[in-house]
């Protein structure tokens, strides 16, 4: 009886290692989720499809259908073999990954745009090195069969200028269905796909194809536009296009002299903006920006590659906005572009990310109470009480 009765206190102490080694864990994995997962729920739910101009007068059903819902981002820069650490490719890659996901499956896009840039090392990869980057993409930015994906070309994809080839942009247009000069057309609204590193102006064989069918395209949008300068006889036999003024989707932004004018807290840094961007490497040159301008007169122009986001005003009415990196290696807060489109009207709305140094933050402040729990809890910390008695007890003393 009394041996029993001892072994039942001896086993007191370790029941309550135990117990407080798994509140331990459970306090841990909670952060864990938190900051992993839920995370970016939290976030992201609280991001609405902005309402077009003028819906207020259609019908309720009328207006869901008619609206396309588009989520536009850029610059994901996957890491590939050369430049990119196991473990920030790991990082970056999750929380990219978490962050697309999320955001497909509570905001149900009809379209998601890719402006470019997806890899970092496309413009060097080998073909085993490419395969496994776009395997990495796939398994990253999978997406249900009620949405599309469209992947615009950027130069770490394929190379700047001097180091673009035939091989990879081919290389790239299979892997994604992408041409220079194709028009995607979806609920009546014309979107114009733009390869503008072969927008050099140089006559090389990539540019020469990639501006003739951008010529072409051109042709059949302004006949189908029926303007003005465009007779009857010049677009007899020209195929006719949903007569929606298009938007331009392209890697590098028009000409611009720098960020200067660019505002917002995920526009470029302060120390950045007054640095002056440089024509076919930064922004477009001014004779390219001017010709897709002639060509397409757009309504609005998407772009990203500055990793900063930027709104500017063409020709005093035609919109452009750079959209910023989704990569969270590029910027602190990353987001994406959320837009509601119809063939006549458009209205945008940003969707922030998680900002990564609130995560370190979280991590920071979890990190603390844990020390000071296992303190507490194997009487290292004295109680605030105890070290007041002794102050109080030293004083009576004195």
């Amino acid at each position: 009886m009394l041996s029993s009765s001892s072994t039942t206190v001896k086993n007191l102490p370790l029941k309550k290692r135990l117990c407080f080694l798994l509140k331990l864990v459970c306090f841990v994995t909670s952060v864990l989720i938190f900051c992993e997962f839920l995370i970016y729920y939290v976030v992201i739910f609280q991001c609405q499809w902005p309402e077009v101009k003028g819906g207020a007068h259609m019908g309720g059903k009328e207006t869901s259908t008619s609206v396309l819902k588009a989520i536009i981002l850029a610059d994901t820069h996957l890491l590939g073999e050369i430049k990119g650490h196991w473990l920030d490719k790991l990082r970056r890659e999750w929380q990219m990954e978490r962050s697309f996901q999320t955001a497909v499956w509570l905001l149900q896009p009809d379209i998601v745009f890719i402006l470019g840039d997806v890899f970092d090392e496309g413009k060097w990869s080998s073909p085993q090195a490419w395969a496994g980057d776009v395997r990495r993409f796939r398994k990253m930015f999978k997406y249900p069969v009620s949405t599309e994906l469209v992947v615009i070309v950027g130069n770490h994809d394929i190379g700047f200028h001097y180091e673009m080839t035939t091989y990879k942009v081919n290389r790239f247009e299979k892997v994604f269905n992408f041409t220079s000069g194709k028009l995607i057309t979806r609920k009546g609204i014309n979107f114009v796909l733009v390869n503008s590193v072969a927008l050099e102006g140089d006559g090389c064989a990539v540019c020469r194809t990639s501006e003739a069918k951008l010529v072409a395209l051109s042709h059949k949008l302004n006949c189908s536009q029926q303007k003005p300068s465009y007779s009857n006889k010049r677009c007899s036999d020209v195929e006719k296009l949903p007569a929606s003024e298009p938007i331009l989707l392209q890697h590098y932004p028009l000409y611009r002299k720098s960020d200067a004018e660019c505002t917002g807290e995920d526009s470029a840094p302060v120390e950045e903006k007054n640095i002056p961007f440089k024509e076919k490497y930064d922004v477009l040159s001014q004779e390219a920006s001017q010709k897709l301008i002639w060509w397409f007169h757009p309504r609005l122009i998407l772009s990203g590659h500055t990793h900063s986001a930027c709104e500017v005003l063409h020709m005093g009415n035609i919109p452009e906005i750079s959209v910023p990196s989704f990569s969270w290696r590029n910027r602190n807060n990353p987001s994406f572009i959320m837009g509601s489109i119809t063939p006549a009207d458009f209205s945008l709305q940003k969707c922030f990310l998680p900002y990564e140094s609130r995560v370190f933050t979280i991590y920071c402040a979890a990190g603390a109470l844990l020390v000071i729990l296992i303190l507490a809890h194997f009487q290292l910390l004295t109680p605030p009480f105890y070290f007041a008695q002794r102050l109080i007890s030293k004083h009576k003393a004195v």
